[in-house]
């Protein structure tokens, strides 16, 4: 069984091993990470997941979210996601997740968007964006590009490019305001 709990500062060293090893030095380059650069993970939804006893105890997992703008509307970008490789398929990742949807619902976010694997991601309720409704700051594999409504019809009226939030524009407030 994995242990998830909100990520600490004092997790950072062993989440960018986690990521190294999961993803190497290619992710960097990759289109998401220019929403995460000068932006701030919301630290509520981001969390590690640690399995073993005591000086057996280690970090198998994490997972961030991000706040972007899906056009006009507030949303969250999910990732990265990452799991040690041994323990891939045996649940951590979903479980982490989960957790963090439901209180991404809870504090009133509405959409969530990633890059990644469609049949993995679509276990937890994502689907595809539909061609044109919205572009990312770069080059996306359509087929990766997906979405997840935390509230039913959200995604319904949403177009246009998805951006970092403005520095001088106070995101909760958009997100309360959001339809």
């Amino acid at each position: 069984m994995f242990d998830v709990i909100p990520e600490q500062p004092e997790h950072a060293a062993a989440i960018e091993a986690l990521l190294d090893l999961s993803f190497g030095p290619g992710r960097y380059a990759k289109t998401a990470q220019r929403l995460r650069e000068g932006n701030i993970a919301v630290p509520e939804l981001c969390s590690v997941a640690f399995c073993g006893e005591g000086e057996n105890r280690r970090t198998v997992g994490s997972l961030r979210f991000w706040p972007v703008m899906l056009g006009s509307r507030p949303g969250l970008m999910l990732g990265p996601l990452a799991v040690e490789p041994a323990l891939r398929s045996k649940g951590c990742g979903i479980r982490m997740m989960d957790l963090a949807l439901a209180e991404a619902k809870r504090l009133g976010y509405k959409l969530v968007i990633l890059v990644g694997d469609m049949p993995y991601y679509t276990k937890v309720g994502f689907g595809p964006v539909a061609p044109g409704k919205l572009t990312m700051p770069g080059p996306v594999d359509p087929a990766r590009f997906l979405y997840r409504e935390l509230d039913i019809g959200a995604f319904t009226n949403v177009h246009g490019a998805v951006t970092k939030p403005d520095a001088n524009v106070d995101f909760e407030a958009l997100l309360a305001c959001a339809d």
